[in-house]
């Protein structure tokens, strides 16, 4: 099974090689397109290298380092929005540039907040058991991190990031009163950061004008539709696509499964969308066998569970069913840190099926349910003993 998933990711990143390419052809073929498809086999390499030396950490490692990592992402985030450090793209401060290569902190937080999440709550488990005093002790991470994600800005990055980390709270066994109650506080802030920017709210009325007039949707979305639907069946055939020529914005990177639609055709979406519910399938099974309760498994689910959602929302986006934002399609667009991050992610979910926990102890619970039964048992002792 895990042969299985490893081929199945090697299947989606082949097709975002060709697709890539293809995507990044233009009218006048010659040296563009063939940049962008070195700049993405050198990204991949870097990734899979990096994500081999993923699969063969001990996750005790992970877990001894988990508020180191965090720092590192603190730093990294607040470098970013220095003036001078990072590096500003259509009025987004997201990126550090490093000689030729770039990279978004934001993006390492996909594994680094489920890395301490799954930390805190196995020593919590092991140690006192959940109550209020260790809920600023599971928050904090959110209350530090996402403040700074959302001030670059990039609110999409900021909802996958506390989607993220609420899974694998929930993976984790977290109190639902606790889900509940966190809920209710922050409905206010989460609602008010749609109203921070007009652009945002523009998204928004343009989306829900896109299912009764097309001709108000924006320009993304209509473009992405008439991908989809001038493919047909069987589509156009690899590099037949015409959309991409100065049509459909973002062809190699946010919207290239629009491109898939135009020239492979619906047969080549629903494939893609088949061998991600065998990613997940087979994701999932690989974690079976370790306890519900490890670190190895609340990592393992979590990184499954993330990659997934990131395929789902972006094929949601292309196909209109959700508003118009910037989501890669994990292993098929246009290489960068998200791809790094994916592959990583793959990494990690090998090595860590591989592992074996050993036991973090009794919880909290369990030594309470023992102390009782040891009383009991005293007692029964003391009952059978001679007047």
């Amino acid at each position: 099974m895990r042969r299985l998933f490893v081929g199945l990711v090697c299947v989606l990143i082949g097709v975002g090689v060709q697709m890539v390419h293809s995507a990044s052809l233009t009218s006048s073929p010659g040296r563009p397109e063939a940049v962008f498809l070195n700049r993405h086999l050198t990204f991949l390499a870097i990734s899979v290298v990096c994500g081999f030396a993923a699969s063969v950490l001990p996750a005790a490692l992970l877990r001894q380092n988990a508020t180191r990592l965090l720092v590192v992402l603190v730093l990294l985030l607040v470098a970013v929005l220095i003036p001078g450090v990072g590096t500003r793209v259509n009025g987004a401060q997201r990126w550090l540039r490093l000689g030729g290569m770039s990279l978004q902190p934001s993006e390492l937080g996909r594994i680094i907040l489920p890395i301490f999440a799954a930390k805190t709550l196995t020593d919590i488990r092991s140690g006192t058991g959940f109550s209020l005093r260790t809920l600023p002790r599971t928050l904090l991470p959110l209350l530090i991190v996402l403040p700074l994600v959302v001030t670059e800005p990039d609110l999409g990055a900021t909802v996958f990031l506390a989607v993220g980390y609420v899974a694998a709270l929930f993976i984790g066994g977290w109190p639902l009163r606790y889900f509940v109650g966190c809920t209710v506080l922050t409905l206010p802030a989460a609602v008010s950061l749609l109203a921070l920017k007009s652009y945002q709210m523009k998204r928004i009325t343009g989306f829900m004008a896109a299912w009764q007039d097309l001709s108000l949707a924006p320009w993304q979305i209509r473009q992405s539709l008439m991908s989809l639907g001038s493919g047909g069946l069987e589509g156009t055939g690899i590099g037949g696509g015409w959309q991409k020529l100065s049509y459909l914005p973002e062809a190699n990177t946010d919207f290239v499964f629009a491109v898939i639609g135009e020239e492979l055709g619906l047969s080549g979406t629903l494939a893609v969308v088949i061998i991600w519910m065998g990613v997940f399938l087979t994701g999932r099974a690989v974690m079976r066998p370790l306890r519900r309760d490890s670190f190895e498994w609340i990592l393992g689910s979590t990184l499954v569970i993330q990659i997934v959602l990131q395929a789902l929302a972006n094929v949601a986006v292309v196909t209109a069913m959700v508003p118009p934002k910037g989501v890669p399609h994990p292993f098929i667009s246009y290489g960068g840190t998200n791809l790094l991050v994916n592959i990583v992610s793959v990494g990690l979910i090998v090595g860590l099926s591989r592992q074996r926990p050993v036991p973090d102890g009794p919880t909290a619970e369990e030594r309470q349910t023992d102390a009782e039964r040891a009383k009991q048992l005293n007692s029964d002792e003391s009952l059978c003993q001679p007047c």
